[in-house]
């Protein structure tokens, strides 16, 4: 049907039809560090971030959305940079505490029991139990509402040892116990359904 000119036509047998949302799931579950890396309470913090995304690749460069209320906005926009840090189970309690309380009444390095460690380009730390570390340089901020989009490009990746597979060299994600966040439920990523390609592939 038609409302105000504009066509509307009504969802298909079997469907419900919803208001607009940002419903794009499963998502990375990331905690951001920012700030610089000192001893003294308060120069860094963690925010968890779900909203993140790949953004190009050659250069690389990746994208966080960030509500301006949040204590770690501040301080990304003061330094123009952040390092976004993979999680894994074991991280799972951590990463969300990181994203339901604020840095500006807590200490949430001391809450969590993760360690900083300084990054090799940024100020702000790398969280030593993370499996990945990405360094990353603001490039540009898009103001687009309830978020700002912060464009950023990847200036160093840190990967920590005892993920490497000893015989390649290349990350193993199945060893990692990466975590995603789907629709305020964390999950692990479960079994591995194919690589990339797997669907055209010849059978030798």
């Amino acid at each position: 049907m038609a409302v105000g000119g504009t066509y509307m036509p009504a969802p298909p047998s079997g469907w419900e039809q919803w208001k607009p949302g940002t419903m794009v799931y499963p998502v990375p579950a990331a905690l951001i560090t920012c700030g610089e890396f000192d001893e003294t309470v308060g120069t860094s913090n963690l925010i968890t971030i779900s909203w993140i995304g790949t953004v190009c690749t050659n250069p690389p460069m990746l994208s966080i959305s960030v509500r301006p209320e949040r204590h770690s906005y501040g301080m990304i926009m003061a330094t123009k940079e952040f390092t976004v840090n993979l999680t894994t189970e074991a991280m799972a309690k951590a990463t969300d505490y990181c994203g339901v309380t604020t840095g500006a009444e807590t200490d949430k390095w001391k809450d969590t029991g993760l360690t900083p460690l300084a990054g090799v380009i940024n100020r702000c730390p790398i969280i030593a139990e993370a499996p990945l570390a990405i360094e990353c340089k603001v490039n540009r901020v898009i103001p687009l509402g309830s978020h700002d989009l912060f464009i950023a490009d990847v200036i160093n990746v840190l990967a920590r040892k005892d993920f490497l597979n000893p015989e390649t060299g290349a990350f193993d994600l199945a060893s990692s116990g990466l975590i995603a966040y789907c629709h305020g439920n964390y999950f692990n990523l479960g079994e591995n359904l194919g690589h990339f390609g797997y669907s055209v592939r010849k059978k030798p």
